[in-house]
């Protein structure tokens, strides 16, 4: 998630100190809000009980101190802490009001065997159990399309969750109706999916539904329901949001005819309706931070109201611009239109936190406008957030209220003094505003965007720059296309051509800035990497003074200067990690490397390098298989220096074999993609030949029984399937791509066989079919699960047996039989969750493995043992 970029009301003066009385109680409000969602009701007495203190402290302070400014700032702590105490007691008692928080406790859902059961909660796509109970809840936003895809291996289930909010709960034995106000998420699978798609906020249901727990860490919803069947309407959405909801279809109706990126992005830029997005754009602008401008932020709100009132520093003088003053409205007459505009955006776009932040703070320039009073944008940003804090407690801990406040706030005292200090680079007025308005807004929110993902971006300054140049185009044509549309769809679709070019542009720099180096660069994660990455930001803003000074530069300035270059040099090393220097300074991946196993967690990803001679530096491979996360494959190939791929193979359609395809597909060159026969789970099929189409990589099936080679040292066999799948061989599972290979040169290669996940009917098969010869690697099929067939595996009769595993999987991954009869095989055995990436190197008879752990990423020796005389 990326910052939102907005315009300010009025900034400070060069000498105009910022007034900075309201920040200090909005921050106590929030950080008291924040820590009170987080208590149990067991604290409620005592959390009211302390806030009455609190309130009581402040009028003493009041009354026996005259009122002395230090006074007064600590008074207006309590008072402020107190009251965000109270209101967020009170929202929270809804969680806990009713029977459903008592009914919501977890009841046995997906198996978390060895098979291909998913643990967690999303249920199985079985036959549905009878409803427990019936409810009556009013909506509180638009259904959203999920897919249950990312944990192990089960198929993708379509899912749609809404926000609601339970009025009535009927129980059935015996019939018993119980009024509440409970806040529940709604959560309906794909067969009933219709019947809720297109429902609009503010709309009365009766469902049957079932109840299931609360996701882990949710503070704002007391239960998952998760209903059964279409919903019996109660009563119909109020006008505004009738209104709303034709104006949102109106605008999709507008896009139909547009290329899939623009149809996409379009409506998610103007209303935050993504439902569209193609995956790969949405991947492209979150590795660029433009993510913002794929859902509507208050840089949209902002756009709009300037068309009105003209920019925000002249709002309220004679020589206004907008529309407003074009017309010569009174000030008192724009702010109620302001107003009204406000209101229909956020009704129109949906409440999000950043339209909300956005919101706030523009009502409040507006009530200044129509009094005539002196407008100062920090004062309005804290006013806005401690009044939107006290009304909706829960905004105190969404990422999206905290970027969009810190973003502004970096706009507001960030932005001035580093956009002045380029002026006085001789850069040009516009472009030092922009860079510096970007920069200030991205230094404030990387840390928090790091909570999010472990990750920065390198051309994230740059890419906002180029895209800043298409928003205010995209939204205004957008929103004009939006209202259009009721009296002339014709003029709609015209119009939204028309706003598809500057979209296009949008698109076209996501997507290209994405394949730039350094787009995606690991960095820790939590706490420790969102203060390491506060600490690196203010060290370079130190060290970039002298750059930011004056044309006077003393000798001390020039010794920054070098030492700004210097370091800015060694983090750029740091984070883009050349091969060369990565190889130098970790010693990984080893000299003569012939196969890789990817450390990728719960999942497989394997790398078959297209040189391996002694010495040799590949920067191409055959890939099977992609594991679950798409950081770990990207990084997994970068620090192997891999940038071409002759062929990608994903073995089958489980999410922990597919889902990083878009890693593997980040700023590389695929010849093809080959995948097995059966397109199960469709979900997941669906999701791997979007990504193939939108990268333009060719898809081939495989085929038992060819025989592929990439050069002269290296070649390969499929296996299986078999292409006719019986019931004897069912699921996905078993129409995994099984493959020989042969690495090294023909006079003396490694054999290494690639089972996929088959399962024991499936291995069986292809021992009668394939007469095994004995190899020198195996990669243990199915993560090292007991469902082995140990007959195939005594006749392979692996020297080293690599497992693909995640640390602490919920599966027991892998079986403790399996690796201890592989050791008793004379098998070595290694597994990812502990040895890190592994890379087999050396000949037949002289075998070795090198591996490279997740936490001190540095290699170590493991040599295999030596060959074996076969069996008498």
């Amino acid at each position: 998630m990326a910052p939102p970029t907005v315009t300010p009301t009025r900034l400070p003066g060069k000498h105009e100190p910022a007034d900075l009385r309201l920040l200090v109680p909005a921050v106590s409000a929030w950080a008291v809000t924040f820590t009170v969602l987080h208590l149990g009701p067991e604290h409620r007495t005592l959390l009211l009980l302390l806030a009455a203190m609190a309130a009581a402290a402040a009028l003493v302070l009041l009354v026996g101190t005259g009122r002395r400014p230090s006074a007064t700032v600590l008074a207006a702590v309590l008072v402020t802490a107190a009251a965000a105490t109270i209101t967020t007691v009170l929202h929270t008692a809804d969680l806990h009001r009713g029977p459903l928080p008592v009914l919501a406790h977890p009841p046995p859902m997906a198996s978390a065997a060895e098979s291909d059961g998913v643990p967690g909660r999303v249920p199985d796509a079985g036959p549905d159990p009878p409803a427990e109970l019936s409810v009556d809840l009013t909506l509180a936003g638009d259904p959203k399309s999920h897919v249950s895809r990312t944990r192990g291996t089960a198929p993708g289930q379509s899912l749609l969750t809404i926000s609601a909010t339970v009025d009535r709960v009927t129980l059935p034995e015996p019939p018993t109706a119980i009024r509440t106000r409970t806040p529940v998420t709604v959560m309906v699978r794909a067969q009933d999916a219709p019947a809720w798609q297109g429902l609009l906020p503010s709309t009365r249901l009766s469902a049957d539904v079932r109840v299931l727990p609360a996701d882990d860490g949710s503070v704002s919803s007391a239960a998952v329901v998760l209903a059964h069947g279409p919903p019996r309407l109660l009563a119909r959405p109020g006008l505004p949001q009738w209104v709303a909801g034709r104006l949102r279809a109106g605008l999709r109706a507008a896009c139909d005819h547009l290329p899939p990126d623009t149809r996409g992005l379009l409506p998610g830029l103007v209303v935050g309706d993504t439902s569209r997005l193609p995956d790969g754009l949405h991947e492209a602008f979150r590795a660029t931070d433009l993510g913002h401008l794929t859902a509507v932020s208050g840089a949209n709100l902002a756009i709009i109201l300037t068309v009105l009132i003209g920019t925000p520093a002249r709002a309220g003088s004679p020589g206004r611009g907008g529309l407003a003053g074009l017309l010569g409205l009174p000030l008192r007459v724009t702010a109620l239109l302001g107003t009204a505009l406000t209101l229909a955006f956020v009704t129109v776009c949906r409440p999000d936190p950043s339209v909300l932040r956005a919101a706030a703070t523009g009502l409040i320039g507006l009530l200044a406008l129509a009094t005539g009073r002196p407008r100062q944008a920090l004062p309005a940003l804290s006013a806005a957030a401690l009044v939107l804090i006290l009304l909706d407690p829960y905004l105190a801990r969404s990422y999206g209220f905290v970027l969009s406040v810190l973003a502004t706030t970096g706009l507001l005292t960030l932005g001035p003094r580093w956009t002045a200090a380029l002026l006085r680079r001789g850069w040009p007025h516009r472009l030092a505003t922009a860079v510096a308005a970007t920069a200030a807004a991205q230094a404030l929110c990387a840390p928090v965007t790091i909570l999010l993902a472990p990750r920065i971006s390198l051309v994230a300054v740059p890419c906002n720059l180029l895209a800043e140049l298409a928003v205010a185009p995209a939204t205004l044509l957008g929103f004009a296309a939006l209202s259009i549309d009721p009296f002339s769809r014709a003029a709609a679709r015209l119009l939204a051509d028309l706003a598809a070019l500057p979209a296009g542009w949008l698109a076209a720099v996501a997507r290209h800035g994405a394949a730039l180096p350094g787009a995606q660069l690991a960095w820790p994660g939590g706490l420790f990497g969102a203060v390491t990455l506060a600490l690196t930001t203010l060290a370079l803003g130190w060290a970039a003074r002298p750059f930011l000074a004056s044309s006077r530069r003393s000798d001390r300035s020039h010794v920054r200067a070098a030492l700004a270059a210097a370091l800015g040099l060694a983090l750029l090393v740091v984070l883009l990690r050349p091969p060369l220097l990565t190889r130098i300074a970790t010693g990984w991946p080893p000299p003569g490397w012939r196969f890789v196993m990817c450390d990728i967690g719960q999942g497989d990803m394997t790398v078959l390098p297209l040189s391996s001679d002694p010495g040799g530096v590949p920067d191409s491979a055959i890939v099977v298989d992609a594991g679950p996360d798409p950081g770990a494959a990207d990084t997994c190939l970068r620090d192997l220096g891999i940038t071409r791929i002759a062929l990608l193979i994903i073995s089958h359609f489980h999410a922990d074999h597919a889902e990083g395809l878009p890693g593997v597909l980040h700023g590389r060159s695929i010849g093809a993609l080959q995948v097995t026969t059966l397109d199960a789970p469709p979900g997941e099929h669906a999701r791997v030949l979007g990504w193939a189409a939108d990268a333009r990589v060719p898809v081939l099936r495989a085929q038992r029984g060819e025989h592929r080679s990439a050069g002269p040292q290296l070649s390969w066999d499929v296996l299986w399937p078999d292409g006719q799948l019986g019931p004897a061989t069912p699921g996905a599972n078993n129409a995994s791509i099984a493959l020989l290979a042969t690495v090294g040169p023909p006079e003396d290669p490694l054999r290494i066989a690639l089972l996929g996940d088959l399962e024991p009917p499936a291995q069986a098969a292809l021992r009668a079919y394939l007469r095994p010869p004995r190899v020198d690697i195996l990669k243990v099929a199915h993560h090292g699960s007991s469902n082995q067939d140990w007959d195939l595996i005594d006749a392979l009769h692996p020297r080293l047996a690599l497992i693909s595993c995640g640390v602490d999987n919920p599966y027991g991954h892998p079986s403790s039989h399996t690796v201890s009869r592989l050791g008793a095989l004379g098998s070595a055995v290694l597994r990812t969750d502990r040895s890190g990436d592994i890379a087999v190197l050396g000949t037949p008879t002289d075998l070795r493995a090198a591996t490279h752990p997740r936490e001190r990423r540095h290699s170590q020796g493991l040599r295999a043992p030596r060959p074996r005389p076969p069996p008498s």
